[in-house]
């Protein structure tokens, strides 16, 4: 049994393993090109790394690199791409036994998408080889999808469009240079407009969550990945090591290294 209501999420059972017919990496493009598709026996759970267009069940979604997507058998999907555009695949079937939970059908992954890449990597490489493998690491990546924020969570209280749109903008862009000025041009407010709704919505100046989110990242990366010091760095927008040394200190209470040594130590 599934469900896609017309707020954009969908029903899952995830008691039983999934069972895949198909994982691999799509590539898409060129830019304004559309493609549509309907699986009618199908689920679709796909991890983007690209900004596209995306319309599922009548519902308007912009992706971006760690958007993630669950879309129910027999539900129409269209993209418009906007430019070359990759991103891992897996069609499969659930089980219909189990409780039911809540997923948004669109939704960033935010912490978890080095994580959910690495899960459905490892599916990928064991597919079709070695089956059982597949089906583990896929079953572990719907759970961590289906564990994210839950998506009335993220859009009750009546958040301001312009503070929605700031906030996807942010966290689409933590790699590129930010301000509050540029971002307020995109969402259609002025400046001190849109740092009034900011505050009022989050507590925080636009500058403060921008600089949250960086460190937040940043933490993760260096508890969780493998990546250099500087690809860290310049993965959450700080490419220059002397300021990323700095925040470090200032935000986690210790230098890059220690923040690594401490998690390979647990």
């Amino acid at each position: 049994m599934s469900e896609l209501p017309a707020a954009g999420t969908a029903v899952v059972r995830l008691d039983t393993p999934p069972a895949p017919e198909a994982i691999g990496i799509g590539v898409h493009g060129p830019a304004g090109h559309v493609d549509e598709f309907l699986l009618p026996d199908l689920w679709q759970f796909h991890l983007y790394d690209y900004e596209a267009d995306l319309t599922v069940g009548g519902v308007e979604h912009t992706i971006r690199p760690g958007s993630v997507s669950l879309v129910p058998p027999g539900t129409p999907v269209r993209y418009r791409y906007r430019g070359r555009s990759e991103h891992l695949y897996v069609h499969l079937r659930l089980g219909a036994g189990g409780a039911p939970r809540e997923v948004a059908a669109v939704q960033h992954a935010g912490v978890h998408v080095t994580e959910l890449d690495r899960q459905l990597r490892k599916a990928l490489s064991a597919w079709p080889q070695t089956p059982g493998r597949a089906v583990a690491e896929v079953w572990a990546a719907l759970w961590r999808v289906a564990e994210l924020e839950p998506p009335r969570d993220r859009t009750a209280h009546g958040t301001h469009p312009a503070v929605a749109a700031a906030v996807a903008l942010i966290e689409a862009r933590l790699a590129r240079p930010l301000t509050v000025s540029g971002i307020a041009k995109e969402t259609g407010v002025s400046h001190n407009h849109l740092t009034r709704l900011f505050r009022a919505a989050t507590g925080q100046t636009v500058i403060g969550y921008i600089r949250t989110r960086r460190m937040t990242q940043a933490r993760h990366l260096l508890r969780a990945s493998t990546l250099s010091i500087a690809a860290v760095a310049a993965t959450v927008g700080i490419p220059d090591l002397q300021a990323f040394n700095k925040a470090c200190h200032r935000e986690l209470g210790a230098s890059p290294r220690a923040i690594r040594a401490g998690a390979a130590r647990r």
